[in-house]
Protein backbone atom coordinates (compact mmCIF):
# COMPACT_ATOMS: atom_id res chain seq x y z
CA UNK A 1 0.00 0.00 0.00
CA UNK A 2 1.19 3.08 -0.86
CA UNK A 3 2.26 5.01 2.08
CA UNK A 4 1.91 9.03 0.97
CA UNK A 5 -0.35 10.14 -1.93
CA UNK A 6 0.37 13.92 -1.35
CA UNK A 7 1.92 14.30 -4.94
CA UNK A 8 -1.28 13.14 -6.54
CA UNK A 9 -3.56 15.97 -4.99
CA UNK A 10 -4.60 18.16 -7.14
CA UNK A 11 -4.04 16.01 -10.25
CA UNK A 12 -7.26 14.53 -9.98
CA UNK A 13 -10.92 15.48 -11.33
CA UNK A 14 -13.50 16.82 -9.05
CA UNK A 15 -16.36 14.60 -8.69
CA UNK A 16 -18.33 17.06 -11.16
CA UNK A 17 -15.81 17.22 -13.77
CA UNK A 18 -15.85 13.11 -13.47
CA UNK A 19 -19.07 12.69 -13.95
CA UNK A 20 -19.57 15.70 -16.79
CA UNK A 21 -16.74 14.09 -18.31
CA UNK A 22 -18.29 10.32 -18.58
CA UNK A 23 -18.34 9.07 -22.20
CA UNK A 24 -19.81 6.05 -20.74
CA UNK A 25 -22.43 4.68 -17.95
CA UNK A 26 -23.44 8.68 -17.52
CA UNK A 27 -27.12 8.27 -16.98
CA UNK A 28 -26.92 5.42 -14.95
CA UNK A 29 -24.15 6.90 -12.82
CA UNK A 30 -26.46 10.07 -12.33
CA UNK A 31 -29.67 7.84 -11.88
CA UNK A 32 -27.83 5.46 -8.77
CA UNK A 33 -26.69 9.29 -7.68
CA UNK A 34 -30.34 10.46 -7.23
CA UNK A 35 -31.54 7.50 -5.82
CA UNK A 36 -29.46 7.77 -2.47
CA UNK A 37 -31.13 8.03 0.65
CA UNK A 38 -30.15 8.08 3.88
CA UNK A 39 -31.64 4.54 5.68
CA UNK A 40 -29.85 4.85 9.03
CA UNK A 41 -30.16 8.32 10.42
CA UNK A 42 -27.17 7.43 12.70
CA UNK A 43 -25.28 7.30 9.65
CA UNK A 44 -25.98 10.21 8.26
CA UNK A 45 -25.44 12.41 11.45
CA UNK A 46 -21.98 10.56 11.61
CA UNK A 47 -20.57 11.86 8.10
CA UNK A 48 -22.85 15.10 9.02
CA UNK A 49 -20.11 15.39 12.64
CA UNK A 50 -17.32 15.19 9.97
CA UNK A 51 -17.81 18.89 8.59
CA UNK A 52 -15.37 19.34 11.17
CA UNK A 53 -12.67 17.75 10.37
CA UNK A 54 -10.34 19.45 7.62
CA UNK A 55 -7.53 16.38 7.76
CA UNK A 56 -9.57 14.36 5.59
CA UNK A 57 -8.77 13.90 1.84
CA UNK A 58 -10.12 11.29 -0.37
CA UNK A 59 -8.51 10.03 -3.71
CA UNK A 60 -11.05 7.85 -5.83
CA UNK A 61 -9.48 5.39 -8.48
CA UNK A 62 -12.38 4.87 -11.19
CA UNK A 63 -12.86 4.35 -14.84
CA UNK A 64 -16.81 5.20 -16.40
CA UNK A 65 -16.21 1.80 -17.94
CA UNK A 66 -16.56 -0.03 -15.04
CA UNK A 67 -20.29 -1.23 -13.49
CA UNK A 68 -18.99 -1.24 -9.92
CA UNK A 69 -18.01 2.02 -10.55
CA UNK A 70 -21.50 3.53 -11.53
CA UNK A 71 -23.02 1.05 -8.85
CA UNK A 72 -20.63 2.33 -6.10
CA UNK A 73 -19.19 5.60 -6.58
CA UNK A 74 -22.22 7.85 -6.93
CA UNK A 75 -23.30 6.22 -3.62
CA UNK A 76 -19.84 7.52 -2.52
CA UNK A 77 -19.99 10.74 -3.30
CA UNK A 78 -23.37 11.82 -1.29
CA UNK A 79 -21.70 10.05 1.63
CA UNK A 80 -18.80 12.01 1.42
CA UNK A 81 -20.57 15.66 0.36
CA UNK A 82 -22.21 14.83 3.26
CA UNK A 83 -19.30 14.57 5.20
CA UNK A 84 -17.44 18.07 3.37
CA UNK A 85 -14.49 15.58 2.77
CA UNK A 86 -12.59 16.87 -0.21
CA UNK A 87 -12.49 14.40 -3.01
CA UNK A 88 -10.65 14.05 -6.15
CA UNK A 89 -11.29 11.31 -8.61
CA UNK A 90 -8.14 9.82 -10.19
CA UNK A 91 -9.31 7.86 -13.64
CA UNK A 92 -7.42 4.31 -13.19
CA UNK A 93 -5.88 4.47 -16.66
CA UNK A 94 -4.27 7.77 -16.37
CA UNK A 95 -2.96 6.49 -12.58
CA UNK A 96 -1.75 2.98 -13.26
CA UNK A 97 0.78 3.13 -10.22
CA UNK A 98 -1.86 4.39 -7.62
CA UNK A 99 -4.25 1.47 -9.24
CA UNK A 100 -0.69 -1.02 -8.56
CA UNK A 101 -0.54 0.32 -5.01
CA UNK A 102 -4.24 -1.38 -4.19
CA UNK A 103 -4.98 -4.66 -6.07
CA UNK A 104 -7.24 -6.23 -5.13
CA UNK A 105 -6.10 -10.40 -4.70
CA UNK A 106 -3.70 -9.21 -7.81
CA UNK A 107 -5.88 -7.35 -9.92
CA UNK A 108 -7.33 -4.40 -11.04
CA UNK A 109 -10.28 -3.36 -9.71
CA UNK A 110 -12.09 -0.25 -9.06
CA UNK A 111 -13.56 1.99 -7.60
CA UNK A 112 -10.79 2.21 -4.70
CA UNK A 113 -11.53 4.65 -2.46
CA UNK A 114 -8.15 6.00 -0.53
CA UNK A 115 -8.73 7.84 2.77
CA UNK A 116 -5.29 9.91 3.89
CA UNK A 117 -4.83 12.96 5.83
CA UNK A 118 -4.05 16.45 4.81
CA UNK A 119 -0.32 15.53 4.09
CA UNK A 120 -0.98 12.62 2.43
CA UNK A 121 -0.91 9.66 4.58
CA UNK A 122 -2.52 6.82 3.41
CA UNK A 123 -5.15 6.39 6.71
CA UNK A 124 -6.99 3.31 4.94
CA UNK A 125 -9.22 2.30 1.77
CA UNK A 126 -12.36 0.65 0.81
CA UNK A 127 -13.29 -1.16 -2.15
CA UNK A 128 -13.75 -1.85 -4.69
CA UNK A 129 -17.17 -3.26 -3.72
CA UNK A 130 -19.13 -3.72 -0.62
CA UNK A 131 -17.68 -7.03 1.18
CA UNK A 132 -20.56 -9.18 0.92
CA UNK A 133 -20.26 -8.85 -3.11
CA UNK A 134 -16.72 -9.17 -3.08
CA UNK A 135 -16.26 -12.08 -0.75
CA UNK A 136 -18.09 -13.84 -3.70
CA UNK A 137 -15.55 -12.97 -6.06
CA UNK A 138 -12.61 -13.40 -3.41
CA UNK A 139 -14.24 -17.17 -3.53
CA UNK A 140 -14.26 -17.62 -7.14
CA UNK A 141 -10.91 -16.67 -7.63
CA UNK A 142 -10.06 -18.74 -4.46
CA UNK A 143 -11.48 -21.79 -6.57
CA UNK A 144 -10.69 -20.63 -9.77
CA UNK A 145 -7.27 -19.66 -10.14
CA UNK A 146 -6.55 -20.82 -13.68
CA UNK A 147 -7.65 -18.04 -15.75
CA UNK A 148 -6.77 -20.45 -19.11
CA UNK A 149 -9.49 -23.38 -17.68
CA UNK A 150 -11.64 -24.30 -20.09
CA UNK A 151 -14.77 -23.08 -17.89
CA UNK A 152 -12.96 -20.16 -16.58
CA UNK A 153 -15.74 -17.58 -18.96
CA UNK A 154 -18.39 -19.72 -18.11
CA UNK A 155 -17.88 -19.60 -14.00
CA UNK A 156 -16.77 -16.01 -14.04
CA UNK A 157 -20.09 -15.11 -15.40
CA UNK A 158 -21.74 -17.37 -13.12
CA UNK A 159 -20.40 -15.68 -10.29
CA UNK A 160 -20.78 -11.92 -11.74
CA UNK A 161 -24.38 -12.95 -11.93
CA UNK A 162 -24.28 -13.97 -8.17
CA UNK A 163 -22.81 -10.47 -7.50
CA UNK A 164 -25.14 -8.41 -9.35
CA UNK A 165 -27.60 -10.60 -7.27
CA UNK A 166 -25.57 -9.41 -3.90
CA UNK A 167 -25.88 -6.02 -4.78
CA UNK A 168 -29.92 -6.15 -4.90
CA UNK A 169 -32.49 -4.56 -7.39
CA UNK A 170 -32.52 -1.44 -5.70
CA UNK A 171 -30.71 0.88 -3.15
CA UNK A 172 -30.05 -1.71 -0.75
CA UNK A 173 -26.40 -1.68 -1.03
CA UNK A 174 -26.06 1.99 -0.26
CA UNK A 175 -26.68 1.30 3.57
CA UNK A 176 -24.31 -0.88 3.10
CA UNK A 177 -21.36 0.85 1.74
CA UNK A 178 -21.92 3.27 4.73
CA UNK A 179 -21.77 1.30 7.27
CA UNK A 180 -18.12 0.15 5.92
CA UNK A 181 -17.54 3.89 5.03
CA UNK A 182 -18.12 5.02 8.19
CA UNK A 183 -15.97 1.59 10.20
CA UNK A 184 -13.47 2.26 7.97
CA UNK A 185 -13.00 6.30 9.16
CA UNK A 186 -14.07 5.48 12.65
CA UNK A 187 -10.35 4.31 13.21
CA UNK A 188 -9.05 7.41 11.68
Amino acid sequence: MKQNVAPKYGQGLTPRQFVEGMTRNQQAFETWYEKFTWEDESDHEYFESLNHRDDLRVLILAADWCGDVVRNVPVVFRILETAGIKTEVLILEEHPEVMDDYLTMGGRAVPIVIFADSGGYVLGHWGPRPEHVQSLMNEFKRENPDREAADYESKITEVRKAMGQAYGEGTESHAVIAKELRALISGF
